[in-house]
């Protein structure tokens, strides 16, 4: 792996993987009188594990959704923060519990808590992943007028967003030219963006209770 990475490396730093590359290539039993003549590796489609990436990606946007808090409230990273997550399905579970370490780690938390669809959440900040609710308490934790003023601010780009896309769902030659899964793509952000508008007027009447 050691060897490869140096033939991937010496494009954009090419004295240092020579040297290594001279010193290790032997140990292989690879020939070559330089690594500028080596075959570049090429990728092994066949490795590609698209579960592991769909789990990366999710553990990432969960951390994001997090900070994004964390910035839009000036909530300080050495502040740690509990969760409350809510909604989704068996695999958010399931990526909850299996990279709980890395949430506590890499999103500075205090604690993770799930939240039933029936309870009740208490006045939170909202985040949207997919179908899950990804909800830091606000009593305590952040000022109640900038948490106004950005769901205000996030209602307004999505109101605009579900006016683009209702534009678009009606116009006849959209609907008669664009593939029939390109239509079912934005009816389907439309539904999305519906949802997010419903979470935010429920998140600010929360608000109003702080």
């Amino acid at each position: 792996m050691l060897e490869a990475g140096l033939r991937l490396l010496h494009p954009v730093m090419p004295f240092i993987s020579e040297e290594l590359w001279q010193r290790i290539a032997p140990m292989l039993d690879k020939g070559g009188s330089s690594i500028a003549v080596a075959p570049y590796p090429i990728a092994d489609l066949q490795r590609v594990d698209p579960e592991a990436d769909a789990d990366t990606e999710w553990l990432i946007n969960a951390i994001r959704a997090v900070r994004s808090v964390r910035g839009e409230m000036d909530i300080p990273p050495s502040k740690l923060l509990p969760i409350l997550l809510q909604g989704g399905d068996a695999r958010d579970r399931t990526r909850a519990e299996h990279y709980q370490p890395w949430l506590f780690a890499l999103a500075r938390l205090s604690s993770l808590e799930w939240l039933t669809d029936s309870e009740e959440a208490p006045p939170a900040a909202l985040q949207l992943l997919g179908e899950l609710k990804v909800l830091v308490p606000l009593a305590g934790v952040i000022d109640v007028g900038a948490e106004r003023a950005r769901l205000h601010k996030e209602q307004q780009r999505l109101e605009s967003d579900r006016g683009k896309t209702l534009g678009k769902l009606g116009q006849e030659s959209f609907r008669s030219r664009a593939p029939a899964e390109v239509v079912a793509k934005e009816e389907e952000r439309l539904r999305e963006i519906e949802a997010a508008l419903q979470q935010l007027e429920e998140q600010a009447a929360r608000l109003e209770l702080l």
